[in-house]
């Protein structure tokens, strides 16, 4: 009998899928829970079990399609065929729990495999030796794999020699077309629609971080002995986090069917990471229960996971306020965008040593450049500065981080 396996509800209001890289071919024996594919949601990769054992029949759909749940991925022949003998079981792969199943830290497919348990394979009049997760790269940068003469064994293609297409210099007036797909296509769907949806303003400041710089230097060692590296970015989340007590319209969404503001009694801060994919903000939860090491081991901690891309969703949402520190990239002010539905977005840039009035003598000082981006519907310019003084107060006078509790 055959069965029909439909894209199931992944939870969180998901409602459509990348389908990344099937794990099986047509004619494969599988077994129940045995993972069938990647999908890519909104922002984490995760792995679709089977619901039954049986023969793959067919594959209904392709690798880069967009699939909707309740469309049908591929057709299994249900029971335990005799004659069928179970594929070779890989050695296990580390990995991290996701919404169903697990999330593989690695793709690495022989070049046996490739040839072609693919599905979907060209015609065989034109034999084209590539893995899956090569394919799924050339579609991407829309290469022709019938073009490229591959140099692995018996003329297989493999990353590094697209590698060598890309960088080839292009004819006058050539272009490359790269679709936008997975991650990428749901950060433009995101920013686009935080824009149509708030009236953003963005306030800019700078600010004199001496005593954190030289409090980081003598205790980068000490902290380093407890296996976490000390960046500045705890004390700027910590910062922030005071600073919102005492101006709470901030800390808030806005409820646009009933027209309310929602005031948030907790902190839960989205960190914006850059990934290889793009930008992925991860949630760090309860910051005024966290010291500047416990955050210094969560921003490090998340931010490994968000790279890997073995986030869960779990820990994607829920934000209150959002941190981006693009200085380490050397910018230095920008106009962030709101990750909507928060309100507010604070973005830090590059540190720089700059002449400074201090104490009533110029000297030589560590600056740092704030840039507030907020919804003028949750506030007006004259709190948000406000905010940002009071940032800009506890980033100035480090001591006050730790007199003040909370």
């Amino acid at each position: 009998m055959s069965f029909d396996f439909k894209l199931p509800d992944l939870g969180e209001g998901i409602t459509e899928v990348e389908l990344r890289r099937w794990l099986i071919a047509a004619g494969d024996t599988v077994r129940e829970h045995q993972p069938l594919l990647e999908v890519e949601t909104d922002k984490a990769v995760v792995e679709v079990p089977s619901p039954r054992e049986g023969v793959v029949e067919r594959l209904h759909r392709k690798e880069g399609e967009t699939v909707q749940v309740g469309e049908v991925l591929l057709s299994i022949a249900e029971g335990k065929p005799e004659l069928q003998q179970q594929p070779p079981q890989s050695p296990p792969r580390p990995a991290s729990v996701g919404i169903v199943g697990s999330l593989p830290e690695a793709e690495e497919e022989s070049v046996e495999t490739a040839i072609e348990a693919a599905p979907f394979a060209p015609p065989a009049s034109v034999e084209v030796l590539a893995t899956p997760m090569v394919r799924r790269l050339a579609r991407e940068r829309g290469i022709d794999l019938g073009t490229i003469k591959g140099s692995g064994p018996r003329g297989c293609i493999r990353p590094e020699d697209l590698e060598t297409i890309a960088a080839a210099p292009k004819g006058e007036g050539a272009e490359e077309r790269v679709p936008l797909r997975g991650l990428r296509r749901t950060i433009a769907r995101n920013v686009t629609a935080s824009q149509r949806t708030t009236a953003f303003v963005t306030s800019m400041e700078e600010v004199d971080i001496t005593e954190i710089f030289e409090m980081r230097t003598r205790e980068q060692g000490e902290v380093e002995s407890r296996g976490t590296h000390l960046t500045f970015l705890p004390f700027f989340i910590k910062a922030v986090q005071h600073a919102l007590k005492d101006h709470p319209l901030l800390n808030a969404s806005i409820d646009d069917e009933t027209q309310e503001l929602v005031l948030k009694r907790h902190y839960h801060f989205g960190l914006a990471v850059d990934t290889p994919e793009g930008l992925m903000v991860p949630v760090i939860r309860d910051v005024d229960k966290k010291s500047i090491i416990e955050l210094a081991q969560a921003v490090q901690e998340l931010g490994r996971k968000a790279r890997e891309r073995s986030i869960t969703l779990e820990e994607l949402k829920g934000s209150s306020f959002t941190i981006t520190n693009y200085g380490h990239f050397g910018g230095t002010f920008a106009t962030p965008i709101i990750n909507w539905p928060d309100v507010a977005i604070m973005g830090f840039g590059r540190i720089v040593e700059r002449p400074w009035v201090h104490r009533g003598e110029i000297t030589i000082r560590k600056i740092l450049p704030l840039s507030l981006t907020f919804d003028h519907r949750a506030t007006d310019g004259a709190d948000a500065a406000r905010f940002l003084g009071k940032v800009l107060r506890y980033l100035e006078d480090p001591a006050l981080l730790f007199l003040d509790c909370g």
